[in-house]
């Protein structure tokens, strides 16, 4: 398995922007297609969008689509979410999360590495 260690969470005002970074332990990160997921308050966890162990294959959720941007740099062991236009509903704590299959899933069950987690606020 792999080690995730999120960053870059904060508070920021609607129609704000904030870029979160993921780092990984171990030699194998390019193994591993990432994801991103958050939890709002009194909800379930959702996805919000993942990468392909090469980085060219992404997929969003309907609800964050044109504007956030996942990426990773796998010589850097780090994926990273720029998060632009944010709105109160963005509010959160997002986890990146470590799939062995080749493009990522949009379902929990398929990512075995999961980070801590990090606060996301967006204020109106």
């Amino acid at each position: 398995q792999v080690q995730l260690v999120e960053s870059g969470g904060g508070l920021v005002q609607a129609g704000g922007s904030l870029r979160l970074s993921c780092a990984a332990s171990g030699r194998t990160f390019s193994s591993y297609a990432m994801g991103w997921f958050r939890q709002a308050p009194g909800k379930e966890r959702e996805f919000v969008v993942r990468i392909s162990r090469s980085g060219v294959t992404t997929y969003y959720a309907d609800s964050v689509k044109g504007r956030f941007t996942i990426s990773r740099d796998n010589a850097k062991n780090t994926v990273y979410l720029q998060m632009n236009s944010l709105n109160p509903e963005d509010t959160a704590v997002y986890y990146c999360a470590a799939s062995p299959l080749r493009y990522g899933s949009s379902r929990e069950a398929d990512f075995g590495s999961w980070g801590q987690g990090t606060q996301v606020t967006v204020s109106s």
